[in-house]
C-alpha cells in the first residue's frame, strides 16, 4: 500500500540511480525529459512503493546509462540492472566491474557505438581495453571532451569533464540549499588528464524544498554530479570512486586519440 515500507531490496537501486541522474537531466542532457517528475519522485518520503516504481520507469529512459547497467547485471548472473549492487558499481565503483571481461564490455559497446563513430572505432576499443562500464568510462571515452582537449580547446571541455564525472568532496559548510565542499578538480597541462589538489566549491544541495542526498554534516563526505550533491558516503566508497577514476583516467591518458563522432546520449 502506498506509504509502506519497501520489502524489496533491489527498489533501492532506482532511488540511488535516480540521485545521481538528476543533474544532467535537469540541464537536458540525458534522459526523458521529466526532471520535474524525476525530482519529486527522488525526494519522496523513504519507503513511497509508488515513488520507487515511477523511478524505475523514468530509468530506462537513460540510453546512456541503462545498457551499462544491464552489462553488469548480466555478467554477475543479476536478473535486475537497478539492484542497488549494479547502480552503485555504475556511479560509484565496486567489484561488480571486475566480473565483466573485456569481451563482454567491447561487444557490448560495439552494438551501440561502432556505425555511430565510424573511424574511430579502433581508438574506442583500444581506451576500452582493461576498461570497467564505469560512469567515468564513458565520460572520459565515448564523449568528445577529452579529444577536443588534445586539439586545443581547453576552458570547455575541462569544465564539462569536471562537472560530468563523479567527484567526490568534503563538506566544509552548509548554507540552506547551498553547501561548499572540498573537491579535487580536474587539471590538464597539455598532455595529460588528471585530479589536482582539493579548493573549494559551491555546490547545491537541494531546490524548493527537495534535495537528492538529505541533510549534510559538515566534516562529512559526499559524491557530486554537475553542480549537486547526490549522496552522502563513506572513506571506502570515496576510495572506490577514486580508484575506479584513476584507472580510467590512466588508460585515456596512455591512448591518444582524436575525439570520435559525438554520441552524447
Amino acid at each position: 500500500m502506498p506509504g509502506a515500507p519497501i520489502r524489496d531490496p533491489s527498489l533501492g537501486g532506482a532511488l540511488l540511480f535516480a540521485r545521481y541522474a538528476y543533474p544532467p537531466n535537469e540541464l537536458g542532457y540525458c534522459g526523458p525529459d521529466e526532471p520535474g517528475e524525476l525530482l519529486e519522485r527522488v525526494s519522496a518520503p523513504s519507503g513511497s512503493l509508488r515513488a520507487e516504481q515511477g523511478l524505475r520507469r523514468l530509468a530506462t529512459g537513460f540510453e546512456g546509462a541503462w545498457p551499462y547497467l544491464e552489462l553488469i547485471a548480466a555478467a554477475n548472473g543479476l536478473t535486475d540492472p537497478l539492484d542497488r549492487r549494479v547502480v552503485e558499481a555504475y556511479w560509484i565503483g565496486n567489484s561488480l566491474l571486475d566480473r565483466v571481461s573485456p569481451g563482454l564490455m567491447v561487444r557490448s559497446l560495439e552494438d551501440r557505438f561502432r556505425r555511430r563513430v565510424g573511424g574511430s572505432w579502433d581508438r574506442l576499443v583500444a581506451t576500452a581495453v582493461g576498461a570497467s562500464p564505469h560512469h567515468s568510462f564513458h565520460v572520459f571515452g565515448i564523449y568528445p571532451w577529452v579529444g577536443l582537449l588534445r586539439g586545443g580547446r581547453v576552458e570547455e571541455p575541462l569544465r564539462v569533464l569536471d562537472r560530468c564525472r563523479i567527484r567526490a568532496g568534503q563538506v566544509v559548510s552548509v548554507d540552506g540549499d547551498s553547501a561548499v565542499v572540498e573537491s579535487r578538480p580536474l587539471e590538464w597541462d597539455g598532455r595529460v588528464l588528471r585530479e589536482g589538489e582539493p579548493r573549494p566549491e559551491t555546490v547545491v544541495v537541494g531546490a524548493a524544498g527537495r534535495s537528492l542526498a538529505g541533510a549534510l554534516v559538515p566534516g562529512e563526505w559526499c559524491t557530486l554530479h554537475w553542480d549537486w550533491v547526490c549522496q552522502r558516503v563513506g572513506p571506502h566508497q570515496v576510495a572506490a570512486l577514486r580508484g575506479r577514476s584513476a584507472q580510467q583516467l590512466d588508460l585515456v591518458n596512455a591512448v591518444p586519440f582524436p575525439a570520435p563522432a559525438s554520441v552524447l546520449a
